[in-house]
């Protein structure tokens, strides 16, 4: 399949498509890639799909001044803005952590039980992507804990009571937008009683619709003006849409209920679309169509080159055949486009290329957060139990 890729490089024209509608899709594109610089190939890649945007992951980065360049030198052949993401909650999740310092789990935060705490993690995060010359973070988390999902998201939530994580997750958001990062809540409408990682399976959740609206879908409805972006799951949930296709592929989920119902204005976004989780339903260039068709806005790719490819040319191709699919796309393209107009931190310059001194001064404030963190975990062991404590 890679071989003919290089041809539509030469020509999208060839395919059928026109460069405007081509230009389109590629705008609903995020994706990922392998190496720590911009191949020859890569950069042709990014010069004829001219994607909406890019997501790095551990494997693209080695030191804070080489992931600014990286990202500054894919900016340059992309003539609109691109979102530069990429995946930094804390404890398990966080890509910067060899190149910066590790930043506390959200578990551990919430545990603080300290709005002020929580909202300097959104900052100190915040701090840490922009200075790396990122401007979106996928994060926070909005999934509730539970007994089911805990051997797979661990210490990736913040509670298993809804206002606790609204609580959280709201001074966090307040932070993260104080730093100048678009954040992204995940994963919608809720992975906290899947038991299954969606990375590898499609989880199923049997929850009632009235369980889910009550309780996972709560922080979506009550933070729906205060998430730039949302990301849906690859997870099933039965009693909702009466069969097992994944909410990141369902007009369910993502047009009735989280734009019509809960009225979200946002932007949306599938999860990787390489996850066995939607794998496991449709093929990647179907599952591109399929989450663009359910009213996604955005759709991640983020490892294999051919399946970059293949969801872009599947989605073009298919706009090209069917009208109704094309003013779909031509409406996402249009959100992320005044969208990016409209956001301040999309506004805002770039940061400069990070100096030693720069990087120096972050890991002191993470260093600094984690002390915090600390002493207030003290003092809350020592109010429950004093005597324990004091003797």
């Amino acid at each position: 399949m890679l071989e003919r890729f290089p041809v539509a490089i030469q020509s999208i024209s060839r395919f059928g498509a026109s460069e405007d509608l081509a230009r389109l899709v590629g705008q609903l594109l995020i994706f990922g890639f392998e190496g720590t610089e911009l191949s020859t190939r890569l950069k042709t890649t990014l010069g004829a799909l001219q994607p909406g945007g890019l997501i790095l992951f551990a494997r693209n980065i080695e030191t804070p001044r080489q992931t600014h360049a990286l990202l500054r030198s894919a900016q340059r052949l992309v003539d609109s803005k691109l979102f530069l993401a990429v995946d930094l909650e804390g404890g398990t999740v966080d890509r910067l952590r060899d190149a910066v310092a590790p930043a506390p789990s959200v578990a551990e935060v919430a545990a603080s039980d300290r709005p002020r705490l929580f909202r300097e993690h959104g900052r100190v995060i915040g701090k840490e992507v922009r200075a790396l010359g990122f401007n979106v973070d996928f994060a926070p988390v909005l999934d509730l804990t539970s007994e089911a999902s805990r051997p797979v998201m661990r210490t990736r939530t913040a509670s298993s009571f809804q206002d606790e994580t609204i609580r959280y997750a709201r001074h966090f958001l307040r932070g993260l937008r104080e730093s100048g990062v678009l954040a992204c809540g995940k994963h919608f409408p809720g992975l906290g009683e899947a038991s299954l990682d969606s990375h590898q399976e499609l989880p199923v959740v049997f929850k009632s619709w009235r369980e889910l609206w009550l309780e996972d879908v709560r922080p979506y409805r009550t933070l729906r003006r205060e998430l730039p972006l949302v990301m849906v799951a690859h997870c099933a949930y039965p009693a909702v849409t009466g069969d097992k296709t994944p909410a990141s592929l369902s007009r369910k989920w993502i047009t009735e209920i989280l734009r019509r119902k809960i009225g979200y204005r946002g932007l949306i976004i599938s999860d990787d679309l390489e996850m066995g989780g939607v794998q496991a339903a449709a093929e990647i260039g179907d599952a591109a169509v399929a989450t663009i068709r359910a009213g996604a806005d955005l759709f991640l790719v983020c490892h294999r080159e051919e399946n970059v490819w293949c969801a872009f040319h599947t989605v073009l191709a298919e706009a090209e055949r069917d009208r109704r699919f094309r003013q779909q796309v031509e409406a996402a393209a249009e959100r992320s486009r005044r969208f990016k107009q409209s956001s301040p931190a999309l506004r805002r310059p770039a940061a400069a290329s990070p100096t030693d001194a720069a990087i120096d001064k972050l890991r002191c404030e993470l260093w600094e957060f984690g002390e915090k963190l600390r002493l207030a975990a003290e003092a809350r062991a020592t109010a429950v139990w004093p005597e324990a404590v004091s003797g």
